[in-house]
């Protein structure tokens, strides 16, 4: 279970490290939406930090309540996610 939980962490580390370069590229090319891009930023960094740290923590030490803590770093990616859909849809 230890190794499923660090391989989780990787994973979405990774996926979301791909997503920041997606922000930076789209941002610096974007006449607008720019909040909404720095939102997703922050959200995929925050994320990444909480979710992944998280599930680092839990699986190198065992300390139970860290899992308690993963689904908000869960719910700064769906903000991360859903700041930059919205960026999306308004790029010009």
């Amino acid at each position: 279970m230890l190794v499923s939980q660090f391989k989780c962490a990787t994973a979405y580390q990774m996926y979301h490290a791909l997503a920041l370069l997606l922000v930076a590229l789209l941002s610096s090319t974007a006449q607008e939406s720019q909040t909404f891009f720095a939102v997703a930023g922050w959200a995929f960094i925050a994320g990444t930090i909480v979710f992944s740290g998280s599930l680092y923590a839990l699986s190198l030490t065992d300390i139970k309540w860290l899992g308690a803590i993963t689904p908000l770093g869960g719910v700064a990616f769906l903000i991360g996610w859903g700041c930059l859909a919205v960026a999306a849809f308004n790029f010009k």
